[in-house]
């Protein structure tokens, strides 16, 4: 879409909507329904949008261009406001109705005082602002929303005296639970009734059929069974790694881990033997839970043979398909159905009693790949889950009666994070076992239709959808969700990578123009330090508020905080007192990566994070990239150390290369491009490497990151000590990609 709008609003006319895809019939009551609303040149924009979707002037089968002709004449002259353009407006009713709005009429009023407080939307920025001086008061109250059942119930919420080498404090000391039995038990608030949905699924390739279900009670017997089983072959603390798709199965296994006692070691399933291997080897892990092979609609792609390759271990096989694993099994490794078979041998196989530990105890191993060498292993402990569904509950509103899908894996943060918002709120799972890419996932997101008499078509009325940029990027260009209904949706979320104001503008107009909450935190958070809100106006591809009970500031090039609230670009440091974040790794030096050099704040040493963060007037964020050498391809974070390792060895007449990763001009997910320093006598051509580069990478570190570009220079600018300037050369190839783009 041309930024060049001569027009505005009032002088659109029926050939405009024509030219945007309208037929004649469509643009003349289009043009009707604008005229209805007696809009005006001097209206202000966000008023004249807010008017224009509040009525539903734009329906989601309209043509995309028409919603872009729209959005982008009313909001023509903002560049030159220092504010982003809003596209989502709360209204007091619905505030009042979400998770945090209803805490706050409850204990506003008490809180802040019968004079401060007003409502969910006026008061939020206090209410905020209230958890970070107070978050023992916060937390205490949220602990009650969720269904935490504590065998041994905490001292107190935080003790920040006990362990001065704790710069967060320890939080609920002294309590004992079993965060996966918390899950599976049936609760009367949050409302989780034992016949309650708790997943709803659907493979790919049976895009016509029913839905599958399975209640909270059905979840709960069948993860005893597996708990059994892993009693039977296992040890109480092992590490029992997984490495597949996030199936119904995988989710089962998963809470069986924990309900056992055991620590579930994270792996995605894209990885290559090589990091198999390595996050077993970090883990100590005793066995692997995988699939004979991935399913892609009609294709299948081997995942047992890479994890062999890697695993000394145990391997517990499961098939993709049908009851019989496809693939003959090494000698130490079991069958799906010879494992559980070892469970059922317990005379009360679906009963299983649950393994308590300390709120600190490990429950699952992540792994992130910010710096050089092994990747960072990243333990979660019972904490952790309540802060990723905390904040699922107080800013996605995550609610009984919610149907949540988020196309993810378990290797990955977000695929835990997803199961705990679920599971500890109430709201029902949603799996698609397949693509997310097409029009089959898209269906079944979709709303039930009312107008069918067949109940083979029923689909999984999603209410949250959450996607990474690049998903919603390809659905938009390929076209494949067109004919569907997602109205049903009320919150699309996003995290990941940066997202593109055109893709997000396209992803809400499916809704009727719902929010798009972005998120954007770490696994060594179990959270996003900052978040949209449903109790704030939102704009596209810009976060909204910090978290609750977070304070962040921006540092300046030296490393001094600007004001709070002055709009600036710099560095987040967060505040260490952080329900849920790490206070160690089990292979690297948690203080010297996360605080050695942090100024002092508030007489704390700040947390580093590592984003580099825009805060505008108003208030809200926009992350910029990274400040140190991390990237973010395909929403995974690598190093580029890493990435010129192995381009380093991939051909001989390579001498040296730099790895960097831009950010579109237009925003949206970052782009990989190397530059290669040829050896003397040596001569080649970027296609050729780029060829070889792409297959090295894909083979030894992740088939899921591209090279966006490869360019060979002369040399490579360094500082006087010899160090490499890659904010450099991230600048000169933002301008180069910039350039191929509109070529």
């Amino acid at each position: 879409m041309s930024p060049m709008l001569p027009k505005s609003i009032t002088e659109l006319g029926v050939d405009d909507f024509i030219n945007a895809g309208l037929s004649p019939v469509e643009a003349n009551q289009f043009k009707e329904l604008l005229l209805s609303l007696s809009l005006s040149s001097g209206d202000d924009p966000a008023h004249t949008w807010r008017r224009i979707v509040s009525r539903r002037v734009l329906k989601p089968s309209y043509p995309h261009p028409l919603h872009q002709l729209i959005y982008y004449t009313i909001y023509s002259n903002h560049h030159s406001s220092p504010t982003p353009p809003l596209y989502w407006f709360p209204s007091i009713e619905q505030a009042r109705h979400t998770n945090l709005g209803r805490l706050m009429e409850a204990h506003g009023s008490e809180l802040l005082g019968a004079s401060s407080y007003k409502d969910p939307i006026t008061s939020f920025p206090l209410f905020h602002k209230f958890s970070v001086q107070h978050p023992e008061v916060y937390w205490s109250l949220v602990l009650k929303e969720l269904p935490i059942s504590f065998v041994e119930p905490p001292s107190c919420i935080l003790d920040t005296s006990s362990n001065p080498s704790k710069h967060g404090g320890t939080w609920l000391p002294g309590s004992v639970l079993n965060i996966a039995d918390c899950c599976l038990q049936p609760s009367s608030h949050p409302n989780k009734p034992d016949d309650g949905i708790a997943i709803v699924w659907r493979d790919e390739g049976f895009d016509d059929s029913e839905v599958n279900r399975i209640t909270l009670k059905q979840l709960r017997q069948q993860v005893m069974l597996v708990a059994n089983a892993i009693d039977a072959n296992f040890s109480k603390g092992d590490a029992i790694a997984i490495d597949m798709q996030m199936t119904v199965n995988a989710v089962i296994i998963y809470l069986a881990i924990v309900l056992a006692g055991c620590v579930v070691v994270s792996i995605a399933d894209s990885f290559a033997p090589k990091e198999i291997a390595t996050r077993l080897r970090v883990s100590d892990a005793k066995g692997i839970f995988t699939q004979d092979f991935i399913a892609r609609g009609s294709k299948k792609f081997p995942l047992y043979s890479r994890v062999i390759e890697a695993a000394a271990c145990k391997v517990i096989v499961l098939p993709v398909t049908g009851n019989d694993v496809g693939v003959k099994l090494r000698e130490r490794d079991v069958s799906w159905n010879s494992f559980l078979s070892s469970g059922k041998q317990h005379p009360r196989s679906h009963n299983y009693s649950p393994i308590y530990h300390s709120i600190d105890s490990v429950t699952n191993i992540l792994f992130s790949s910010g710096t050089t060498g092994d990747p960072k292993a990243i333990p979660w402990t019972q904490l952790s889950p309540i802060r990723c569904a905390a904040d699922g509950w107080a800013f996605v509103d995550t609610q009984p009666g919610d149907v949540y899908c988020w196309p993810t894996n378990l290797g990955w943060v977000m695929g835990p994070t997803l199961m705990y918002s679920c599971f500890l709120s109430g709201a029902t799972l949603a799996l698609y076992h397949g693509s997310p890419l097409g029009h089959g996932f898209g269906k079944f997101v979709q709303v039930i239709p009312i107008n069918s008499t067949k109940s083979n078509l029923i689909d999984a009325s999603v209410t949250i959808l959450g996607t990474v940029p690049s998903l919603v990027k390809t659905w938009k260009s390929t076209k494949c969700m067109e004919g569907l209904d997602w109205t049903k949706i009320k919150t699309f979320c996003s995290t990941g990578e940066t997202s593109n104001v055109d893709d997000d503008l396209w992803l809400s107009s499916k809704s009727y123009y719902k929010p798009i909450i972005e998120c954007c935190g770490g696994t060594e958070l179990s959270s996003s330090y900052i978040m949209g809100s449903r109790l704030q106006p939102q704009a596209f591809g810009a976060f909204s508020t910090a978290s609750m009970t977070t304070d962040l500031v921006i540092l300046d090039e030296n490393g001094v905080p600007y004001p709070d609230d002055v709009p600036c670009v710099g560095e987040a440091g967060l505040f260490p007192v952080y329900l849920g974040a790490t206070d160690r790794l089990l292979n690297a030096d948690h203080e010297e990566i996360y605080f050695k050099g942090m100024p002092l704040y508030k007489g704390k040493i700040l947390r580093r994070h590592g984003d580099i963060i825009k805060r505008t007037v108003g208030g809200y964020f926009v992350v910029q990239g990274r400040a140190d050498d991390t990237m973010n391809l395909g929403g995974i974070k690598t190093s580029s150390v890493e990435i010129e390792r192995v381009c380093d060895r991939a051909d001989e007449r390579v001498l040296e290369t730099a790895a960097v990763s831009v950010a579109p001009a237009n925003a949206g997910p970052e782009q990989l491009v190397i530059l290669v320093v040829l050896k003397n006598g040596y001569k080649s051509d970027a296609e050729t490497l780029k060829k070889i580069f792409s297959k090295a990478i894909q083979t030894n570190l992740n088939p899921l990151f591209k090279i966006s570009l490869v360019k060979i220079v002369p040399t490579f600018p360094r500082t006087a000590s010899n160090k490499l300037l890659r904010r450099v050369l991230r600048d000169q190839m933002k301008h180069e990609l910039s350039v191929h783009s509109r070529l």
